[in-house]
């Protein structure tokens, strides 16, 4: 790193700045991981209900068919991505609190999000593919 402008106050905007880019990270794949999560809550079950009669208890989403169940999803992905890029490229604010308070912020706000989106997405995804088959 070269500093071109003898400006020391240049450092504090560096470590902002690197700070927002690793709270973006974070997010994004804390969102990530809850998203895929509750993705297997659909998929799987759909997938090995008729083979494994005892996975009915997970099928919580009801979906139609395993073919419905695998293309919602496969939907969902396709919507969900697009609209995460303006949120990767612009990134999280940054905002001077304690780790802890920041964790627990994210925490519910992409996990939680991470976590519902998927299942409402689906599951209406879901409801207008069984319109159409």
């Amino acid at each position: 790193m070269v500093d071109l402008d003898n400006d020391p106050t240049k450092l504090i905007e560096i470590f902002e700045i690197g700070k927002q880019l690793l709270m973006t990270r974070g997010t994004l794949t804390t969102f990530s991981i809850a998203n895929d999560v509750a993705k297997y809550f659909a998929i799987i079950p759909a997938l090995f209900m008729a083979t494994i009669p005892q996975l009915a208890p997970l099928n919580i989403m009801g979906l139609n068919s395993p073919e419905s169940a695998i293309l919602s999803a496969i939907i969902f992905n396709a919507i969900i991505i697009p609209i995460l890029i303006p949120l990767a490229l612009r990134g999280v604010s940054y905002k001077p609190i304690g780790a802890s308070a920041l964790l627990r912020r994210n925490l519910l706000i992409y996990g939680v999000g991470g976590l519902i989106a998927p299942f409402v997405g689906i599951k209406l995804i879901d409801l207008l593919i069984g319109l159409f088959f």
